[in-house]
């Protein structure tokens, strides 16, 4: 849980019925109360982004990124009015914001659990610059979840939105950043916990000289219907968009065991190659990499075909030894041969209905491939030592790790199979062709191993998530599985999973780039740098003056910041490292008190 602020006033307030309270954060927060040294702060968001040329992708902790031309945002914005109209394009781009901003807000919510609730919601405003939107000057906010209290007003320096549209169109007479609107409401409703609704009461697309928000709850301004209407794509009554990336379950049947999880397009593919072969009674190839998750691809088909209710039975076929893999498949009648003293169905029959996944099928000697294949053909199996036809109705799932028409071309596998088989083909893609899944695989394999070992590690440090987004993963998810496995059982119960806990003789990609305090790339080094031995800062303090206490020495800097600024109230606030309206805040208190 987030901490309390100690001196926000305190204040009587019923909570109104229909409200949703926060389940992680402290109810109160002051924009005065903040700290600037307080976590996340901006040299921390910073290490969150992560930039990655050699495989093409950047990356804001787990969510990918892209770096846009402004110039080529403000043509598609222009071409979105010209064809849509300002009405329906404005709506469009905030929708847009707002699952930025909610991204945004839960990328904070995990990864900073213990902040304090003022610098929770501060930090928006530092991702909102950092994205390369508009610069965030927070003048002042406050709230109160229990009373459904939120009250915020910011700048927005150099809108990128805003000068697109003065390009386009010149000064006209309504505001114009409604992706940072968007944005803006996803973030700060998404740590609320209630809608809260932000207006643009000054733009520089209306000539101002910035642009100025205003936020408030949807309770307080009272009418916001216009305002809900943008957040809508339906154009009916309005409700709380939110993004959503998960695995995906078939309505005709409850989930039985894990499914595949991925929100990239390559698994999109997949999954909608999946949807469209499940309702037919067609045979499918899978085909892909060791450890892409194929028999998991094979059961979600099943579960999402008409035959779920009928078993679903699997047969790796290079664990089978060739002498017996036809009473595997078919099944032995009693005294086929010595030993056999009671008949036993085969795969083909404890299928009925169902559906036959036959795992490495390529492994099948070519007399297996013809037995296999004139049952596909007939669609009857005889068991070894039978006499009698048994009519089956099987829908066969095959895989192979394998290019099968190499196989064929080399004479291993039997042409005429393969064209039975290959009749609706699904390429699964290797890991390192599905990196925007390797955050949610991780959460998905830490929440269960968790579960299992009854572990709760504080996740994985920064360092050791950047690593695996740009491992290659030779095995796939089942070696991200097995990585973050080890790294559960290396780490400290509490403590963060780091490099040293995940890999051991694996080969580590060279690391990217992050931005260092001037703004620059820097690389990431795989190892932390050696801590600087300094003296303890109050030995330093108290070596000079006995008494002295932690107002006096901010009101010392404060003094010194604006006799060094020469009353320059910007230049005093950066010289210490706050806003503008921070360093007046504290100002004005330090005069008061003396």
């Amino acid at each position: 849980m987030i901490k309390t602020p100690t001196n926000m006033e305190n204040r009587h307030c019923t909570l109104p019925d229909h409200s949703v309270t926060t389940a992680h954060f402290a109810p109160r927060g002051d924009s005065r109360e903040l700290v600037p040294s307080s976590s996340p702060t901006q040299e921390e968001l910073k290490e969150c982004l992560l930039f990655s040329p050699d495989d093409g992708r950047i990356w804001l902790n787990d969510q990918r990124m892209l770096l846009l031309h402004t110039s080529s945002f403000g043509a598609l914005r222009r071409e979105i009015i010209e064809r849509l109209g300002s009405q329906q394009a404005r709506g469009l781009f905030t929708r847009t914001g707002y699952l930025s901003g909610a991204r945004d807000a839960r990328l904070i919510r995990e990864r900073w659990p213990q902040a304090s609730a003022a610098a929770i919601f501060a930090a928006g405003t530092h991702l909102h610059t950092l994205e390369g939107m508009t610069r965030v000057e927070p003048l002042h906010f406050k709230f109160d979840a229990d009373c459904g209290f939120y009250e915020g007003e910011f700048l927005w320096h150099h809108s990128c939105e805003a000068d697109e549209h003065l390009t386009g169109y010149g000064v006209g007479q309504d505001p114009a950043c409604w992706t940072e609107l968007g944005y803006a409401i996803g973030f700060v409703s998404g740590l609320f916990g209630r809608m809260v609704i932000f207006r643009e009461v000054e733009c520089r697309g209306m000539g101002h000289a910035n642009c100025r928000v205003v936020g408030k709850t949807a309770e307080q301004w009272g009418d916001v219907e216009s305002d809900l209407a943008y957040l809508n794509a339906s154009g009916g009554p309005a409700a709380t968009p939110a993004p959503a990336v998960s695995s995906f379950t078939p309505a005709s049947a409850p989930p039985q065991g894990p499914e595949p999880i991925g929100a990239s397009a390559a698994f999109n593919a997949a999954n909608l190659s999946l949807q469209r072969v499940a309702p037919t009674p067609a045979t499918v190839l899978i085909s892909g990499e060791s450890g892409v998750g194929k028999e998991l691809f094979a059961r979600q088909l099943h579960r999402m075909s008409p035959r779920h209710h009928a078993p679903f039975v699997a047969l790796n076929c290079a664990a089978i030894p060739d002498n017996l893999i036809e009473a595997e498949l078919f099944g032995v009648d009693r005294g086929a041969y010595t030993g056999a003293s009671h008949s036993r169905p085969g795969r083909f029959e404890r299928a009925q209905g169902g559906t036959l996944f036959l795992d490495e099928i390529t492994c099948l000697s070519l007399a297996g491939q013809s037995k296999l294949l004139r049952a596909l053909q007939e669609r009857e199996i005889e068991r070894v030592g039978g006499v009698q036809a048994i009519k089956v109705d099987v829908r066969v799932v095959a895989a192979c790790n394998v290019d099968l028409q190499q196989a064929v071309a080399r004479g291993d596998f039997r042409e005429d199979l393969f064209y039975r088989l290959n009749v609706y083909p699904i390429a699964l893609p290797p890991l390192r062709e599905r990196r925007d899944d390797i955050p949610l695989l991780i959460n998905a394999f830490l929440q269960r191993l968790c579960r299992d070992y009854q572990r709760t590690p504080a996740g994985l440090t920064m360092r050791a998530l950047k690593t695996l987004l740009r491992y290659d993963f030779p095995g796939n998810i089942r070696e991200l599985q097995n990585l973050v496995e080890r790294g559960l059982i290396a780490s400290e119960e509490g403590q963060p999973i780091d490099l040293v806990h995940l890999f051991r003789n694996e080969r580590l990609p060279e690391q990217g780039y992050s931005i260092d305090r001037e703004g620059g790339l820097t690389v990431n080094p795989l190892s932390e740098p050696p801590a600087a031995t300094l003296e303890p800062l109050l030995d330093t303090l108290t070596q000079h003056d006995q008494s002295f206490s932690i107002d006096g020495l901010e009101a010392r800097l404060i003094n010194e910041a604006m006799q060094q600024s020469a009353g320059n109230l910007a230049a005093a606030a950066r010289a210490v490292g706050l806003s503008r309206a921070q360093f007046a805040y504290r100002l004005k208190k330090h005069h008061q008190q003396g």
